[in-house]
């Protein structure tokens, strides 16, 4: 850092940087309670938002006034000519105000950022133990003027967010709805027959339902709907047992953007997914949507927590004893698959998709 203080920089520092290091999901609910943390901001003050350059897929959420600024974390950790230009960049950038919004805080990165910016005010949560990086955490504590005790690890993380934007504020507000504002989507075109959309993968293999669960499903809607399946090329070439599930007459496979993706979704009848950004985006455009979770986020992602949770969404998932392991399963595989998703049964999902079409 001491050839920063070599680069010239404004004795007046402006503008507000928040920093939201989660992956997709976590993004779009994010955008639902970014408009608390940009009341933060001075009149007429820049609110600079940083996100994983992953999680830019999905920024089309954000208010336009929101500056958005994508890091490339591995190459942060690791190129070490990428980390003196990002380094540079925060420093220059002179923020007035830098607000960590991760109760997840990785020391190497997001906080190396936090401080890089040489803000004279910075504000974050509590952040979550991690015992591997304990030390480290404990000893960047000293990077924040304020710090706030967010409450215990397992909480909604809208809920969360939203006790730490009011503590910030000191403005009580009600939850926020799960809701996009129109104009947010780009219109679409409607489909020519009754669709659902099908969102079967999962960057953890381990959390997708069993090949059959969606078999099943295509087996009992089969010729009232077509289905479009929502996927990429790299889920279909690393789950080649879906193939002889998905090629056939009424299935579409669209491997769109998120931001071409979401018309298509505002205009199906129903979208059944497991546990992905794409059922976060479902819920927020407002359609019926079913959710095949893990156990592993309950009390913290899915199930939403009650306040919240919009009549447009069901989530079914398997209640277990370790349920809230935040994805580290101890427990042998079933079918290849977490036993809290092995174990959800066919007709529990088929029953749901009964209730809500026939609404």
């Amino acid at each position: 850092m001491l050839w920063l203080r070599k680069t010239y920089r404004s004795d007046n520092p402006s503008g507000t940087l928040l920093v939201s290091s989660g992956g997709l999901g976590d993004t779009i609910l994010f955008s639902f309670v970014v408009d608390r943390f940009k009341m933060l901001a001075t009149p007429g003050e820049n609110v600079t938002l940083v996100l994983p350059k992953e999680s830019i897929k999905v920024s089309f959420l954000f208010d336009r006034e929101i500056r958005i600024l994508p890091v490339d974390y591995k190459a942060f950790r690791k190129d070490r000519a990428y980390v003196k230009q990002i380094t540079k960049q925060f420093y220059e950038a002179n923020f007035r105000l830098v607000i960590s919004t991760d109760f997840l805080r990785h020391p190497m990165l997001d906080e190396r950022i936090i401080k890089c910016c040489d803000a004279q005010e910075v504000v974050a949560m509590e952040a979550r133990p991690w015992r591997k990086y304990e030390k480290s955490l404990k000893k960047n504590r000293a990077l924040y003027t304020q710090l706030f005790n967010s409450g215990p690890v397992h909480l909604d993380k809208i809920l969360r967010w939203s006790k730490f934007a009011d503590w910030l504020s000191g403005v009580q507000m009600p939850p926020p709805q799960l809701r996009l504002p129109d104009g947010r989507v780009k219109p679409g075109r409607d489909f020519s027959k009754p669709t659902v959309v099908l969102v079967p993968f999962s960057a953890v293999k381990e959390k997708q339902s069993v090949p059959q669960a969606f078999a099943d499903i295509i087996k009992h809607l089969k010729g009232r709907y077509d289905f479009l399946v929502a996927t990429t090329e790299r889920d279909i070439e690393a789950n080649p047992e879906y193939g002889n599930i998905f090629h056939k007459a009424g299935i579409s496979i669209d491997k769109s953007s998120f931001e071409d993706l979401a018309p298509k979704i505002k205009n199906a009848n129903l979208v059944v997914s497991v546990d992905t950004a794409t059922m976060h985006l479902a819920v927020s455009l407002g359609v019926p949507t079913i959710c095949i979770a893990s156990a592993a986020y309950v009390n913290e992602i899915v199930p939403y927590a009650p306040e919240i949770t919009p009549d447009n969404v069901r989530f079914i998932y398997q209640p277990m004893h370790c349920q809230g392991c935040l994805g580290s399963c101890h427990l042998e595989l079933e079918f290849e698959r977490f036993p809290c998703m092995a174990r959800i049964k066919t007709d529990q999902i088929l029953n749901t998709i009964d209730e809500f079409l026939n609404k």
